[in-house]
């Protein structure tokens, strides 16, 4: 039996939009990985809708719950193809880096009509260090700046970043199983942070990296060369020293690295402000009064996190709005062809029940 997304192509949305009343906006259909993914390409693709144009954001897999970009892709590319009225937005894992290296890698960085994060996916960007003091405040209601994590991020990126390269190489050179990514983010994870002295746990990651370094030296010496062409490489696309963190496994990133970062922090400023509040009760009633009600008003690292939007000032998310803005580019104004899309549209429905 076919499945409806057997028949669903950038054609028959053009053909179906077509059918509707000129003065009605265009439409362009955005297949997404997850429920997860809408509202950060909504955020996104927001920017770009006008009086003549919007976007609808939709799940490639009607038929099943079958989640992820591969699954999106072969949906969209192997069966009808995407379109300037279909188009995918996806996580570029690791297949931004890979170059081409593998066919899903092939088919993102060729496609017009796929729009990736660049970042390793959307946690990423929910992590993004620029906007980790805002999700500390949500959760704490205290403004109070403990660590300055832009320049923690940066010193974590700068001493995780030889390793990265590595399994970036083992990644290209398809031999990923004599180091997965499992095994760097067991080499780099954050196992604790003092938030008096947040720079342990750097020494710490930085001392496990170069290990694990002079191991790959001595056991891949004919690798060393192609690992420090491959460092270029990767900086000529943006990939550098100093933000490495995008580029980590998005789940790795937010449970051993963020969430191990933010939660000691929080417990200090939920301290202060308790004691604030204890300070200036005038009586005991007062002060579980103003204690319950503050519990009440916080919200949970891991939610804040997930609802964390504090990310669009991120270099990458600029080259996703380039993205977009390069798509619109290619994409022409509503015609009047109807009799020729209607006949596009019949024929889809008649395939699709079929």
């Amino acid at each position: 039996m076919k499945r409806l997304t057997d028949n669903i192509s950038s054609r028959y949305f053009e053909a179906a939009d077509k059918l509707l009343p000129s003065k009605r906006r265009g439409r362009i259909v955005a297949f997404v990985e997850s429920y997860d993914d809408v509202s950060f390409w909504r955020l996104l693709l927001d920017e770009f809708e006008t009086p003549e144009r919007y976007f609808q954001i939709m799940l490639p897999n009607r038929g099943g719950l079958t989640k992820g970009k591969k699954s999106a892709l072969r949906s969209c590319i192997e069966h009808n193809g995407l379109g300037k009225n279909l188009i995918a937005c996806v996580d570029s894992d690791y297949d931004w880096l890979l170059q081409g290296v593998t066919q899903t890698s092939r088919e993102i960085i060729s496609n017009p009509y796929v729009i990736q994060t660049y970042a390793y996916a959307i946690e990423n960007y929910q992590c993004w260090a620029g906007s980790l003091h805002q999700i500390c405040v949500q959760c704490t209601l205290n403004d109070h700046r403990l660590i300055d994590f832009e320049a923690f991020m940066e010193l974590y990126s700068k001493a995780v970043y030889p390793l990265f390269v590595w399994n970036v190489w083992f990644y290209r050179n398809k031999l990923h199983n004599n180091y997965s990514m499992q095994d760097l983010n067991l080499d780099i994870r954050l196992k604790s942070v003092d938030v008096r002295r947040p720079q342990g746990a750097i020494l710490s990651v930085t001392e496990r990296v170069s290990h694990k370094i002079r191991w790959m030296e001595n056991h891949y010496p004919e690798a060393i060369p192609e690992v420090a062409a491959l460092r270029k490489e990767l900086t000529s696309m943006g990939v550098r020293e100093d933000n490495t963190y995008l580029f980590l496994q998005g789940h790795h990133l937010v449970e051993n690295v963020i969430m191990k970062l933010l939660m000691p922090v929080c417990t200090v400023l939920r301290q202060e402000r308790e004691a604030e509040i204890q300070r200036f009760a005038v009586h005991n009633q007062q002060y579980h009064n103003e204690i319950s009600a503050y519990q009440h008003s916080q919200m949970g690292l891991a939610e804040a996190i997930r609802k964390n939007t504090h990310y669009r000032g991120c270099e990458l998310y600029e080259r996703m709005r380039n993205d977009v803005r390069e798509l619109l580019v290619m994409l022409p104004e509503r015609g009047s062809d109807n009799k020729q899309d209607a006949e596009d549209l019949k024929s889809a429905d008649q395939h699709q029940e079929g």
